[in-house]
């Protein structure tokens, strides 16, 4: 009878524990499931369960082994808070993921497992390789997709490199944050030649950039340019596969794809001057996002917007597009922006630079670009800007 009544205590506790567990697990899904995000999104809950035996217990006659379970409650938001649009080149994807690795090192809520979503999204620029940017409609061929995407709902922000993006902005969008810029020069990429100087007469340089070609023409005039795009892994498999002896590339990408061992020399920028925004990654949003406005105002680097915008706002004086070799850096020396630019003639012959210094403030920036633009345009002739007119008048 003892005996039996022993077994009936055992089976009872047993039971009673998976009673207990099953409950536990159930309350805690439950209040996972109801309880709201930071950002009052939903959330839901995943769980995992686990048993473990317990030690052995001394031999006694009423003493009983039970299994314990253990469990986990992991919170997931249903629904992104935050869906990042980007490029799918592997630039592109790895300036995607530290403008995500920034908001969730920023905001806790956006830490949390599918807070944040990465949205690839084809452009035109990415869809046509074999010809020159300038013959399928120059600057905005990697924009224009994302900022149709940003405005129909799709993503909630647009990550850029900034060289890529017009002087003008859709209706409805505004660049709200710009990262700390990286280096800005470019970088001399060869498997046969030390530097631009070792190379010989007639080397073939590959390259789409008629900023990179007017200023290397000017400087080496016997070499020769021919297009050269794609991602920067496919240039330089094609640059060790020797379809060309040499090509630049910005050295900014090199470093954050952890590539810098490609690069045979950084240039200097009297040898070559860089784009406009060259190094800066810029992020879009809807001008009436006011959780996306929040957001970026804490990544943004005000440093780098001041020069980045200095320098486009010199491209817009110049109305410059693909199709006009046009190079510009501005950056602060002390309390004050110190500002260079350039345009040249595509065959490297004419080369027309200014120089100028001005107040270190954002609207202070935007005067010193403004004016130095207004200054080259008065002072090239007519050819210069042959081409510039299109898509009415921009990029």
């Amino acid at each position: 009878a003892a005996s039996g009544a022993h077994t009936h205590a055992l089976a009872s506790s047993r039971r009673s524990v998976h009673i207990t567990m099953a409950a536990m697990m159930s309350a805690a899904a439950v209040s996972a499931r109801v309880a709201p995000a930071a950002s009052g999104k939903k959330m839901t809950a995943r769980t995992s369960a686990f048993s473990a035996a317990m030690p052995k217990a001394a031999k006694r006659a009423n003493a009983c082994v039970v299994s314990r379970g253990a469990m986990r409650v992991v919170a997931e938001v249903e629904e992104a808070i935050v869906k990042i649009g980007t490029r799918g080149s592997p630039l592109a994807l790895a300036q995607a993921y530290m403008t995500r690795d920034l908001l969730k090192k920023n905001f806790p809520e956006l830490a949390e497992d599918g807070a944040l979503e990465i949205c690839i999204i084809k452009t035109t620029g990415d869809k046509v390789l074999d010809q020159p940017l300038a013959d399928i409609g120059g600057k905005g061929l990697f924009t224009r997709e994302l900022d149709v995407a940003l405005l129909d709902g799709r993503i909630d922000i647009a990550v850029h490199s900034m060289k890529d993006v017009p002087t003008y902005l859709p209706e409805g969008t505004i660049l709200a944050c710009m990262l700390p810029r990286e280096d800005v020069r470019d970088a001399f990429i060869s498997v046969k030649y030390d530097s631009l100087e070792d190379l010989p007469a007639g080397a073939l340089v590959g390259t789409a950039s008629l900023r990179r070609q007017s200023q290397l023409l000017n400087k080496f005039p016997t070499l020769q340019c021919v297009n050269f795009r794609g991602n920067v892994q496919s240039r330089i498999r094609k640059l060790q596969e020797g379809v060309v002896d040499c090509t630049l590339l910005a050295i900014a990408g090199l470093n954050r794809m952890d590539m810098t061992q490609h690069a045979t020399k950084i240039l200097d920028m009297d040898v070559m001057l860089p784009a406009v925004a060259q190094g800066a990654i810029g992020i879009a949003c809807r001008t009436s996002d006011e959780e996306q406005l929040k957001y970026l105002a804490a990544l943004n680097h005000e440093e780098t917007r001041i020069g980045v915008e200095c320098e486009r706002a010199f491209l817009a004086a110049l109305d410059g597009s693909c199709r006009t070799p046009i190079a510009a850096y501005a950056k602060k020396v002390g309390d004050t922006l110190e500002f260079r630019g350039l345009i040249a003639s595509l065959d490297g012959k004419d080369v027309l630079e200014t120089s100028a210094v001005g107040e270190w403030s954002f609207e202070g920036g935007q005067k010193t670009g403004t004016a130095a633009g207004a200054e080259l345009k008065t002072k090239a002739p007519a050819e210069f800007f042959a081409m510039l007119i299109e898509n009415g008048g921009n990029w």
